[in-house]
């Protein structure tokens, strides 16, 4: 099953990306995540700015690439149905085929009242997919 966890590309150059992903209570996943508290899953934040850095790999050429390692990754507000999730992914540095990014989710109230909270923060890196 493939989850399309970015909605809307808001900024891309070549060494950043912004990027939003809209929680919706109809989001298939929420009936079991919680049932009486409906967050989004972390590991759905962490492939929402997967999602997001290959755009970025796209413009460098990079195709076919898969998660290396993920480091300091750090969880903090819940992202719940009717927020958004905000995710700036920036590209660190690339070495022989590997890139490395920077990555921080952002959860936005509706309506974009107040302070966007850090949902989640951490590094990446992404390789070429073995054959």
């Amino acid at each position: 099953m493939k989850f399309e966890l970015i909605d809307q590309i808001l900024e891309s150059s070549p060494e950043r990306v912004v990027a939003i992903k809209n929680v919706s209570s109809a989001e298939e996943y929420l009936a079991d995540h919680f049932p009486s508290f409906p967050v989004l899953p972390g590991v759905f934040m962490l492939e929402s700015m997967l999602q997001a850095a290959r755009v970025l790999l796209a413009q460098h050429g990079a195709h076919q690439m898969m998660l290396g390692e993920v480091r300091a990754l750090r969880y903090g507000t819940f992202v719940r149905p009717g927020e958004t999730l905000k995710v700036e992914v920036q590209l660190q540095k690339a070495v022989d085929g590997v890139f490395t990014f920077k990555g921080n989710g952002f959860r936005v109230l509706p309506g974009d009242l107040g302070e966007p909270a850090t949902a989640v923060s951490g590094r990446f890196t992404m390789r070429p997919a073995k054959p």
